[in-house]
């Protein structure tokens, strides 16, 4: 497909926003940085989600593709080589003038800049690299950036861009080899996971020192990421946890992204969903991906060849406890930072506020309410002076009741996100059975 030049910079901008949709790999900055005297923006650690999509996405950043034009057929992607679909391409100019004039409104706080593979590599990565030093030159922009490094790009380009922007990533696309090759047999492995290894050098390189270069900027200081795509391919959430755990500790990622696959092209190569993108699924792998960065788990303790797919009806956490009941009910008065923070119901702020405050006083429910326990989850596991808060007994199938009820309106949650209907006093989504004429006329009366 030709691309088509003489389209409008706000024609091109809904194209090119529109195919950056399916790219998930983008979040809070990770970074902060005062605003500078002559420059325009800043960033800040905490984030830049002012709002959400009706997805759940965050929409704060300027999130575009250079261009949809690829080289590249792979199967599952909406900018496929072979797809008929409108192609276009911002310039440097353009990218930079959106941004500047966005900012300034107010719209944004930030850039996300990916693209599709224009003539080649080296090509679309210098392409990518005028725009950023002309945004941080000319344009004096210090806000947040977060761009794409292109596999097969030359490694001094990917050096000079990662001293321009805030975070890179490298989408790993597909969890297996295999998968690749059935997919998206111009990608391979290590050809993605070369400019990985760079950036992941030259974080550690820089991380206490700086590079006098552009201003002394220190290389991709935010850190990189990086997404998979789930249920395009036959693997298991076992394989996938353990590829995001070996890349958290072989590659120093900050964070890995899960996008439920969209079937968005028809090809027999894909799989047909039909009940939709497997978006419990990836919600299931966040869940998980949490607890391998902030909870101490490890894949093979939440998942194993045998038990290779996440719980639908409860979270990860929660089906790792029921699975280890012999080490509860934990003592909140004196066990352990990490033994505390494997507690359903307890994450990682109110772990720290348990222990801080237990050095002063004997904590009881009441307290570790008010330190933002969730007690109906955490009641299950826990003692406070050697007592439970009821007279519960520690067995599997009577607490997997109890809790399941609540997951499934979650579950319920995230699988109908995209409907909407009046609300019932009866039907409310997740009864089985239909209301009796006793409940109905309790209900009119007002005798709940």
């Amino acid at each position: 497909m030709l691309i088509q030049e003489q389209m409008s910079l706000q024609e091109k901008l809904a194209v090119l926003s529109d195919a950056a949709k399916y790219d998930v790999s983008c979040t809070s900055s990770g970074v902060d940085r005062k605003g500078k005297r002559g420059m325009l923006g800043n960033a800040v650690s905490a984030g830049l989600c002012h709002s959400f999509a009706a997805d759940g996405r965050c929409i704060s950043l300027l999130k575009i593709l250079f261009t949809n034009q690829c080289i590249y057929d792979c199967r599952y992607c909406i900018n496929r080589r072979s797809n008929d679909v409108v192609r276009t391409a911002f310039t440097p100019d353009e990218v930079c003038t959106l941004t500047m004039e966005f900012y300034r409104r107010n719209y944004i706080e930030g850039l996300f800049l990916s693209s599709g593979i224009l003539h080649s590599p080296d090509y679309t990565m210098d392409l990518i690299y005028q725009t950023l030093r002309k945004l941080r030159g000319e344009c004096r922009f210090n806000g947040y950036i977060h761009v794409k490094a292109i596999p097969g790009a030359d490694p001094v380009l990917i050096e000079h861009v990662g001293l321009l922007a805030d975070r890179m990533s490298v989408n790993l696309e597909l969890p297996t080899a295999q998968g690749l090759k059935s997919l998206a047999p111009a990608k391979s492995r290590p050809r993605i996971l070369a400019p990985m290894r760079q950036i992941q050098k030259g974080i550690r390189t820089q991380r206490t020192e700086l590079i006098p270069y552009e201003r002394g900027r220190r290389f991709v200081p935010a850190g990189q990421s990086t997404q998979m795509i789930v249920g395009a391919t036959p693997e298991n959430d076992y394989q996938m946890i353990k590829v995001a755990e070996a890349l958290y500790q072989n590659y120093d990622l900050r964070r890995v992204f899960y996008s439920a696959f969209v079937r968005v092209n028809d090809d027999s190569s894909l799989p047909v969903l039909p009940g939709g993108p497997p978006l419990l699924r990836e919600h299931r792998l966040y869940q998980a991906d949490w607890l391998l960065r902030f909870y101490g788990f490890g894949a093979d303790e939440l998942l194993t060849e045998a038990q290779p797919h996440f719980n639908v009806l409860l979270d990860p956490k929660c089906d790792w406890a029921l699975r280890h009941l012999e080490l509860f009910p934990v003592e909140i008065n004196r066990a352990d930072y990490l033994t505390i923070l494997r507690v359903p119901g307890i994450g990682v702020k109110s772990a720290k506020r348990i222990v801080a405050a237990r050095r002063g006083a004997v904590l009881d429910f009441a307290d570790l309410k008010k330190l933002g326990v969730v007690l109906k989850r955490a009641v299950y596991f826990i003692t406070c002076g050697g007592r439970m808060m009821y007279p519960l007994k520690i067995d599997q199938d009577f607490i997997t009741s109890q809790l399941v009820g609540e997951e499934r309106r979650k579950t319920w949650d995230i699988t109908n996100r995209d409907s909407y209907r009046q609300i019932s006093m009866f039907d409310d989504g997740w009864m089985s059975s239909s209301p009796t004429a006793q409940d109905t006329q309790t209900a009119v009366f007002g005798q709940l």
